[in-house]
């Protein structure tokens, strides 16, 4: 768990009394009279927490809906978690009632390791609706074409970075995406690796990972008093890694966004979020609160999409090794399309519909955030019968909708198929509508960026390598295994991968499109 079992253990026989008061009280706030959604029945004072998988609590989730249902509820430590395991219950409450499930829980370690600056966990407010205007701006669809020769170049410099250090496909995939979001966020030039701003974020996301789930932050919530112990404290670990995260939050906010403000007052600054953002300042308004408001939603996008574009990376090379049979088939159709004589282009994507297929089927088979970020009621809701209190955490549980047995077969398999119809053509669902990016109100505005470069790296990395098992000293292929990390987002545990270049001319092809 996020803290330490002794620690978490004397503070639940402590605050036992006054939980059941609250657990109590809440149960019986309910004018209504109907019913909870269903689900597994809570014990006192702790809920469902011990027959909860709070590693991988999207595993419980899932498993629970083959009894529960599409909705259910579930208690944790006093608090109501509201399930929603299909996208029609998702599309009916988080979409058409948006007004009522557009806010985000206090979820206590935001702040405590310093991230309530970021606008995913922001309050439905005055203050996310600013931020939400200027993602609007910066990142609205017609603004993608514009950075289509970005993507397409640091595409190639992957290509590169592979051929010359394959074993060091995982760093590579990662740069390649940080130094998309940073060209696009700040204007800056990041370098292939151990680029210091690059390594700051990557260290904050790994820390975060494990303690913002809404799971293990629940503890937080119900003993607010754990806040207060200091870091010296036996079995507080979780303070003195709260400290190291707010300097870590804090740089990450602080740094690039200086250095666009710098090269402004310099005159060197280049075309970028920040710097576009900062141009369109009304000095009649609060200067102040529009610039914090500009730093915030940039460390956002910042922090948001680096790692999460790379595990989908990550999965995309996973199944690859696999699945051979399909990246066959792939390769096949960039063959017939591109005939070897040259790199894919933004061009070409439409003529490519199975490599289409299989960056929709990467997203659906492991998806980074299995259970999105959580929303709240603002208010009490009724939906099919059941009372839905205000409050209430709400989770959509993107995993269990990809393995939605009702909607596709064989779920945990790798089949790029599943996104075609019955006459062979790929489903009009565009990769922008998929789960993974959000419901509602909340819907991830650089979704439109990320599924462009993402599909950028899949394509150039098809049609450039034939990728396979790697060998050990003796010549025999290492098993991989479909094993991954645990927390908020996750990403494969790192495997070995042969990266093959499929011909001397597309090499070439790499190497000169970068000189």
């Amino acid at each position: 768990m996020m803290l330490d079992q002794p620690f978490v253990v004397i503070a639940v026989i402590a605050s036992a009394t006054l939980l059941y008061a609250r657990y109590d009280s809440k149960r019986r706030a309910n004018p209504s009279g109907l019913p909870l959604p269903p689900g597994p029945r809570p014990l006192p004072f702790l809920g469902n927490i011990l027959n909860l998988n709070l590693f991988e609590p999207w595993l419980s989730y899932t498993q629970w809906r083959k009894t529960y249902g599409d909705i259910m509820c579930s208690r944790l430590l006093g608090q109501n978690f509201i399930i929603i395991n299909s996208q029609k219950v998702a599309k009916e409450l988080v979409e058409q009632r948006s007004t009522i499930y557009s806010d985000r829980p206090v979820i206590a370690t935001n702040k405590l390791f310093g991230m309530d600056f970021n606008t995913v966990l922001q309050p439905y407010g005055a203050v996310w609706r600013l931020h939400r205007k200027l993602f609007h701006y910066a990142l609205r669809p017609e603004t993608v074409p514009r950075y289509r020769e970005l993507y397409l170049q640091k595409a190639r410099t992957l290509l590169l970075n592979i051929f010359e250090e394959p074993t060091e496909y995982v760093a590579h995939l990662k740069g390649f995406t940080a130094s998309i979001i940073m060209a696009l966020t700040y204007g800056y030039d990041a370098k292939p690796r151990d680029d210091p701003m690059v390594k700051a974020v990557e260290e904050l996301v790994a820390l975060l990972t494990n303690v913002l789930t809404a799971e293990r932050a629940a503890v937080l919530t119900a003993f607010p008093a754990l806040e207060r112990i200091p870091a010296w404290f036996p079995g507080a670990r979780f303070k003195r890694q709260a400290l190291y995260g707010r300097k870590l939050a804090a740089r990450v906010n602080d740094v690039p966004f200086y250095f666009v403000k710098d090269n402004l007052a310099a005159g060197t600054a280049v075309p970028s979020m920040v710097s576009d953002l900062l141009s369109q300042i009304d000095e009649k308004d609060n200067s102040g609160e529009q610039e914090q408001a500009i730093k915030a939603t940039a460390a956002t996008v910042f922090i948001a999409g680096a790692e999460t574009s790379a595990s989908t990376l990550q999965s995309f090379i996973l199944a690859m090794l696999l699945y051979p049979e399909v990246q066959a088939r792939a390769q096949a159709e960039i063959d017939s399309v591109l005939g070897g004589s040259r790199l894919p282009d933004f061009n070409d994507r439409l003529s490519l519909p199975y490599v289409e297929a299989i960056l929709r089927e990467a997203l659906r088979w492991r998806p980074v955030v299995p259970l999105g970020i959580p929303h709240a009621t603002s208010s009490d809701d009724v939906y099919d019968g059941y009372f839905i209190p205000k409050g209430s955490l709400v989770i959509i549980n993107i995993w269990a909708m990809g393995r939605d047995e009702n909607k596709y077969s064989d779920v945990d398999e790798f089949i790029p198929e599943r996104h075609f119809t019955s006459d062979g053509q790929l489903a009009p669902e565009p990769v922008s509508s998929n789960p993974i990016f959000g419901f509602g109100r909340r819907q991830c505005p650089g979704r439109f960026v990320s599924e462009s470069f993402t599909w950028a790296a899949i394509a150039s990395i098809l049609a450039t390598f034939r990728l396979a098992k790697a060998k050990d000293e003796q010549g025999k292929e290492i098993d991989v295994k479909a094993e991954y990390t645990t927390g908020l987002a996750i990403q494969p545990v790192k495997f070995p991968c042969a990266f093959i270049s499929r011909s001397a001319e597309r090499e070439n092809l790499v190497r000169g499109s970068l000189q």
